[in-house]
């Protein structure tokens, strides 16, 4: 007995020893008795692929990260109430041991809702249709879902141990979502609905401070944290509470329509140092790697497929320089001064016109940082009997407060430009051979026999978002004495589904759809009815549900109605309402319903035909193809086609849509980082398709023959469609004097060196050229003997490697343009 006791006892130890006690000041979260600053970035796991996971959290890691913060994904985990699925790349618990692995912490957002531009905000739509429900607020039927689904989490952390008081990775947990910014909408019920989240959130004893974003009025002992491009000037609603930033946009998303956005990379620094210039504590970016919406899972409605979000790893999981490199100097620095920004006493002092300088010390030393919030002019700090320039809109530090070590916008790091190589293991797209089949719209359709029926418009949520595709179909008795009978006939339908297409009597009549931020549209065609019976079918598709707003899940989708036929004699419209007619619903698509994507279709009774392929009509396409060589990332470019869904080896990666150009005008003139940033400052590409190449993981390829089927929804043409790589093409090395440039194709040679100049520089990467001084040495040969043939290269900026410059005072920089 006396033995038995002893190892419990020694079991206890263990584990209390590989325990992390996690704690928490104003100005700290404490881990096992050390007070940090931490620097987290968001991964979400279904928008990667376990196989990417290792390469996309070490590369987190190398970047000066401490943890990986990630929402969890209801509507994915419980597809059908109390079905669950944990596989593939929903497998959370896989990606959690990946982050402990990797030796990083984790910041685990249960919610369950996330927003994130995730279909209906991750919310599974079967909770829409309970009885007696309403969402986010003091309801029984729902908090009885919420919380049994958070319960399953948290289990299921704690049966493999990954809470930190366990000896696990997980550090923080968030319960509920940016409530507060609709809070108001939801009156008395969602005040005692937030009181009732933190009262379930502390009954689990996960041993971790719990925490709600954007919820001023969090009750204790939740942390209120902040979300936005800038949170410097947030202050928690406790003195206790450390200053913590959930969200820092890195960029934006993009929707279809969209132009591409995008956030500069000293605009994004400058916000960090700010942020812990006034004493932030913990800081996360949102995104760090944006990744793929693949399947039906983006939201909005008309969320894009590609989740890129401009973030410091690409859609790809490539480095997108020069923010990451810029950031991860950044975060070096704020790690070395990390004992004197979260024990040090703090000094403040504001010097006018935006200008301020924070000193923090401790036991004699002192650390600085200068800061400058104009937008438009440089300022000269006079710092104990030092000039330094500090650059509008930027932040400089100063760990020793002497020596500048970094400034927000002094970039050091090169530039990469991303280009897409040809399928070398293949001559596509002429090696491209297409089979087509059709989608079939049967009889049952045409005359109306659907699966269900009532006498009234359904909301589309009600197929609990089993198919972005509802069938409604009617039919209406007309006569040539009828009121409305005229040789000018129109049918008019109220939609927001948010594509709609029209079938009469089984002819296609025409198509209509919404636009991002538009909940609903009128189609109006002129139709030529039959005296007598007339079928009328109308195809909705849905393209993500709504994800964010009070009261978000009741807007509705689909048929809104009222449907009409409208005739006209002469000057007077007679209109005849179809909305209470008996309506029967089909769900999905007979394509889709029989698995033609598979690689075994259940249904496959008709052979793919591969003579004379259509184009411009909605179509089945399939063909098959080569991964192409290497293990650099993969790109299908979808030009040519209109709407639809691709699949690779049975795989979805998700809607593409390049038929819908980006709309609105896009400045040519450089883009300012200066100055507050958003979705709208510094967008590109106008005028182009929204997404034009989509993401084939390389775990969705197989060494042989690969199969890729579309289904084409609007018409288009397939021809064109062929399978690139990602890789680094050229890049710009940037170092300022006395920095050292480091240049990198990413694991291939630098074959060349087409520009290098130290001095001033004018144009950007890809259009050098020489300012008003230079060194006088021949640069370009110097840059040439250090790193052609290499895959990396370290060259000094300095005038001792360059020779002397005529740039008197001005500011000197090595610039490189390199080809890979």
């Amino acid at each position: 007995m006396k033995i038995c006791l002893f190892f419990v006892f020694l079991l206890y130890l263990v584990s209390s020893i590989h325990a992390y006690q996690v704690s928490h000041d104003g100005r700290a979260i404490t881990i096992n008795g050390e007070r940090r600053i931490l620097l987290s970035g968001s991964i979400h796991y279904p928008r990667s692929t376990p196989e990417m996971w290792p390469d996309l959290i070490k590369k987190s890691k190398e970047g000066g990260l401490d943890a990986i913060e990630t929402y969890v994904f209801w509507n994915a985990h419980e597809p059908s109430r109390r079905e669950y699925d944990f596989s593939g790349n929903l497998d959370v618990i896989r990606f959690l041991k990946t982050i402990q692995d990797e030796g990083l912490y984790a910041v685990l957002r249960i919610g369950p809702y996330v927003c994130a531009e995730w279909n209906y905000g991750g919310f599974p739509v079967w909770l829409h249709n309970m009885p007696g429900i309403e969402l986010r607020t003091a309801n029984g039927v729902y908090m009885n879902e919420m919380e049994n689904f958070t319960k399953l989490i948290v289990d299921m952390v704690k049966q493999e141990k990954l809470f930190a008081s366990q000896g696990g990775p997980i550090i923080l947990a968030q319960i509920e979502n940016e409530f507060g910014n609709v809070q108001e909408a939801y009156g008395d019920a969602g005040k005692a609905y937030i009181q009732w989240c933190s009262n379930m959130a502390q009954s689990l004893n996960v041993g971790v401070p719990w925490i709600m974003c954007q919820q001023s009025d969090a009750p204790q002992p939740m942390i209120n944290t902040c979300n936005g491009y800038y949170c410097d000037e947030f202050t928690p609603n406790n003195p206790n509470s450390p200053k913590m930033w959930t969200e820092n946009w890195t960029g934006w998303f993009k929707n279809w329509g969209g132009k591409d956005p995008l956030r500069t990379t000293e605009d994004l620094a400058y916000s960090v140092a700010r942020f812990y210039q006034t004493g932030g504590t913990f800081q996360n970016y949102y995104m760090y790697h944006g990744g793929t919406n693949f399947g039906r899972t983006s939201g909005g409605p008309y969320i894009t497929t590609t989740y890129d979000y401009n973030a410091p790893l690409d859609e790809f999981g490539n480095l997108a320089q020069p923010k990451y490199g810029h950031l991860k100097e950044l975060h070096d620095v704020l790690h070395s001064m990390e004992k004197i920004l979260t024990s040090g006493s703090v000094n403040n002092t504001n010097l006018g016109n935006s200008v301020a300088v924070t000193m923090y010390s401790l036991d004699g030393e002192s650390s600085c940082f200068f800061s400058n919030a104009n937008e438009t002019t440089d300022a000269t700090i006079s710092y104990k009997n030092v000039n330094y320039n500090v650059p509008a809109w930027s932040v400089t530090i100063l760990p020793d407060c002497i020596t500048e070590v970094y400034n927000t916008a002094k970039v050091n790091t090169q530039t990469s430009i991303m280009v897409k190589k040809s399928n070398d293991a293949e001559n596509e797209p002429i090696s491209l051979q297409w089979s087509w089949r059709p989608e079939v719209i049967d009889d049952a359709i045409i005359l109306g026999r659907g699966q269900s029926s009532v006498h009234e418009l359904l909301d589309q949520k009600v197929v609990n978002d089993t198919s972005d595709y509802l069938w409604y179909m009617t039919t209406v008795y007309i006569n040539k004495t009828d009121p409305i009978w005229s040789d000018d006939m129109k049918l008019r339908v109220n939609a927001s589904g948010h594509v709609l297409h029209a079938y009469v009597n089984g002819q296609y009549l025409g198509s209509d759809w919404a636009t991002y931020g538009i909940f609903n549209y009128i189609f109006e065609e002129k139709v030529k009815l039959n005296p007598g019976k007339n079928y009328i079918s109308l195809l909705s598709a849905t393209v993500g549900l709504k994800n964010y707003g009070p009261h978000f899940d009741t807007i509705q989708s689909g048929i809104l109605g009222p449907v009409e036929i409208i005739g006209k004699i002469g000057d007077e419209s007679i209109i005849k309402d179809l909305s209470s007619h008996k309506w029967s619903y089909t769900v999905g698509l007979k394509g889709i319903n029989n698995k033609l994507f598979d690689e075994n279709p259940k249904y496959n009774t008709r052979k793919w035909d591969s003579h004379d392929v259509p184009i411009n009509r909605m179509t089945w396409y399939k063909t098959t193809f080569k991964a192409p060589l290497g293990n650099a990332p993969v790109v299908v470019d979808m030009q040519g086609l209109g709407k639809g869904t691709a699949w690779v080896n049975g795989q979805s990666i998700g809607r593409y849509w390049p038929s819908y150009l980006a709309e609105g005008s896009c400045s040519l003139d450089p883009c300012d980082y200066r100055g507050p940033y958003s979705a709208d400052k510094c967008t590109s590409k106008c005028g182009e398709p929204t997404q034009r190449w989509y993401h084939v993981p390389r775990s969705f390829l197989s060494s042989d023959e690969n199969t890729l089927v579309l289904f084409e929804e609007f018409g288009g043409n397939p021809s064109l469609v062929n399978f690139q790589t990602i890789e680094v093409g050229m890049a710009c090395g940037s170092a300022y004097e006395n920095k050292t440039m480091e240049l990198s194709c990413n694991g291939r040679p630098i074959s060349a060196i087409r520009f290098a100049n130290f001095g001033e520089t004018e144009g950007s990467c890809g259009s050098f050229g020489k300012g008003s001084c230079s060194s006088e040495q021949d640069v370009v040969s110097v840059v040439e003997k250090e790193c052609v043939g290499k895959e990396k290269c370290l060259v000094q900026a300095s005038e001792s490697v360059f020779g002397t410059t005529n740039c008197g005072n001005n500011d000197k920089r090595l610039i490189v343009e390199a080809v890979c």
